[in-house]
């Protein structure tokens, strides 16, 4: 064992010198990205569609400004212009997580989260204004059985349900809307009252902090520093202008602060975890560690505080905890109405009177009597197809004063599997979200990662509830099945080429979360790993997948927190690796090694292959063994196709997770 560790460090140095040129695909995977964020505002600069550049303040001001002063209310109209916003919105959203921190500045960050909620709050006074302008109407959508007016309107984004009480009859308190099969059933004061109500379904969330739909990928805990300091005492110093280049290398962001209406919001801030922590000095450690605020002698303490700050802040156990629960299928805004003075035909002539109030609440419970009891109203909403619930969701109402999601003052829930439909009671008309614990999907059960073509890759996650498959081609994914129960589901996001952030968006929308955040792991039962081991891993992983295959170990689990095992077979073929390929590594990120145990051996041991050796790298320790064709392959792989892997591989964090 001597002699093997004194041959290692003999060769460390020609080793790390060759892992960084191959390192340096990741910057040039970022140049190209930069290279395209600059191309893409080019292009659209030129196609002059009259569409603003959301990230131009004067010209998504004058577009606000100008939709505002539009009179035109028609409730289609206002639903196309709707979508534009929200397409807005999105690549808002998407810079936000998508651009590295240092190339957007704090000012910027801030002023596209503004952005964000003013157009938020725009689109939904245009869909209360259009609810206004339809039922000052409501007679010319009249119900031939009741004589009430009902509306179904709807596009891919949003849903409206309209129902006018024009009648004023007790007999007809409750409504199905047939082509959504939303309901409710009134209690009898409502239902003799000149109201209207409605069910207006987004099918995105508005509602809940901006934070929950900026967050990127979490950061691991800080590195020791006393363990890096030991490490680059052990290696030969390289030239300054290396040291940084490579240290631009892609990088764990997110810390939350909080924006002046109540809201959270993300700032970035840029994490020690990079490539070049493995030449860093004692000096450079230090002046970093002054820089980020990070006390050098203590592992974890920022996840520490924040962790904490946010126990402490939730202590109603009515306030829903959106680390631990996320709403999915959008928001239900459900509301009783004022109905507006309607039309009059008098001849040729229609007339309306004009209240300068604009759309109405109407009072329920009555302000004035709130010692009294009141009878709550039944709702009963039918939840999407294209959404999966793996388990009974939570039913949570927006508390605008809190600003948070509460369980509080909704009775009654009965939840029917097969009909897909809930139905509850509430003591007033609020805004509603079924919620899902973020981390049903978690830990997972399996996972496995190979090459099917030049820069091509599958990725296979295996949970308790469903098998989740994404194939990689270049710089894209496209989520090509998953699987509930053997059967084929969420068809309409499938077989569509995205990027890694558009990916895990599109997943965790259709309620199938496999991407932990920064703070999955107070709620799930983790393998915790050093983050030296699980960043190495997944970089040089991905550096290596054009021909290698990697899979799941249940030694993983054994190996103790300082070191990660997983499964390795050369695989250049498109097929499934048979059993009997795969090899056993273990990897600390300093020291790489073939163990001698199978997965279906007794016990866990660290003994060495026989013939094998000890390397700094996983990248030389897998050419031990490897074909020359595999080699080239590596070497000619894309830096596109290395670093989608790689975000992939951070994004799953598959051996934490599983």
């Amino acid at each position: 064992m001597e002699k093997l560790e004194a041959k290692d460090r003999e060769r460390r140095e020609f080793e790390l010198a060759e892992l960084h040129s191959l390192e340096r695909k990741f910057l040039s995977a970022q140049q190209w990205k930069t290279d395209d964020r600059a191309h893409a505002k080019w292009e659209h600069y030129l196609s002059c569609d009259g569409s603003p550049d959301p990230t131009v303040l004067q010209e998504i001001n004058t577009f606000m400004s100008l939709w505002r002063e539009d009179q035109n209310e028609d409730i289609q109209l206002v639903m196309e212009k709707g979508e534009q916003v929200l397409n807005l919105i999105e690549k808002l959203q998407f810079i936000l997580l998508d651009t590295p921190p240092n190339e957007i500045t704090e000012k910027e960050t801030v002023q596209y989260q503004e952005s964000i909620l003013e157009l938020q709050n725009l689109l939904h006074q245009k869909y209360n204004g259009a609810t206004e302008h339809l039922l000052k109407t409501a007679s010319m959508y009249e119900d031939s059985d009741t004589g009430n007016m009902q509306a179904v309107i709807k596009d891919k984004n949003v849903t409206f349900c309209i129902w006018a009480n024009l009648k004023k009859k007790a007999r007809f308190k409750n409504h199905i809307f047939y082509d959504t099969q939303h309901g409710f059933d009134l209690p009898k004061s409502l239902a003799m009252s000149s109201v209207a109500v409605r069910i207006l379904h987004t099918y995105y969330d508005h509602v809940s902090p901006l934070w929950l739909h900026c967050q990127s990928v979490p950061k691991l805990e800080v590195l020791d520093s006393k363990e890096l300091t030991q490490h680059s005492k052990d290696n030969v110093e390289e030239p300054e202008e290396e040291e940084k280049t490579v240290r631009k290398e892609p990088n764990m962001p997110t810390e939350e602060e909080t924006c002046s209406d109540g809201r959270k919001s993300i700032s970035f801030k840029e994490n020690s975890n990079s490539i070049a922590d493995i030449n860093e000095t004692e000096e450079e450690i230090e002046k970093k560690s002054e820089i980020l605020d990070i006390p050098s002698q203590v592992q974890d303490p920022l996840m520490q505080e924040e962790t904490n700050e946010k126990e402490e802040a939730i202590t109603d156990e009515n306030i829903v905890d959106l680390q631990q629960f996320v709403p999915v299928g959008g928001v239900y805004h459900i509301d009783v109405l004022q109905l507006p003075p309607q039309v009059k035909q008098i001849k040729d002539w229609s007339m309306v009177e004009l209240l300068d109030v604009g759309l109405e609440a109407y009072p329920y419970p009555p302000e004035e009597a709130e010692d009294a009891t009141h009878p709550p109203l039944q709702i009963t909403l039918r939840l999407l197809d294209n959404v999966m619930y793996f388990e009974d969701p939570v039913i949570a109402r927006w508390d605008p004063a809190g600003q948070q999601w509460r369980t509080d003052g909704i009775s009654n829930i009965m939840y029917e599997t097969q009909e897909k439909s809930i139905t509850f009671e509430m003591g007033a008309f609020y805004t509603i979200a079924l919620l899902q614990d973020a981390h049903l999907n978690m830990p997972y059960q399996a996972w496995e990662l190979r090459p099917t073509g030049t820069d091509e890759a599958l990725l296979i996650v295996t949970t308790v509830f469903a098998t989740i498959q994404i194939q990689i081609k270049g710089n894209q994914c496209m989520l090509s099945s998953v699987l509930v129960e053997e059967k084929d589901v969420l068809s309409h996001v499938t077989g569509k080429w995205i990027s890694p952030v558009d990916l895990r968006a599109v997943l965790k929308k259709a309620g199938v979360n496999i991407f932990p955040g920064e703070y999955s792991y107070k709620y799930v039962s983790v393998n915790k790993k050093a983050a030296v081991a699980e960043i190495r891993a997944y970089q040089q992983m991905a550096l290596v997948a054009s021909a290698f295959a990697f899979a799941w170990s249940k030694w993983n689990l054994e190996a103790g927190q300082e070191q990660v095992v997983f499964k390795v077979s050369e695989h250049l073929q498109a097929d499934s690796v048979i059993d009997k390929d795969w090899s056993l590594y273990m990897f600390n990120g300093q020291k790489a090694q073939k163990l001698k145990i199978t997965e279906t051996s007794e016990a866990f041991s660290e003994e060495l292959e026989e013939d094998s050796e000890f390397h700094s790298t996983l990248y030389h320790m897998l050419k031990d063994f490897a074909s020359k064709e595999a080699i080239d392959k590596v070497e000619t792989a894309s830096f596109l196709f290395i670093d989608v892997v790689y975000q992939l591989l951070l994004a799953t964090r598959v051996l934490t997770y599983s």
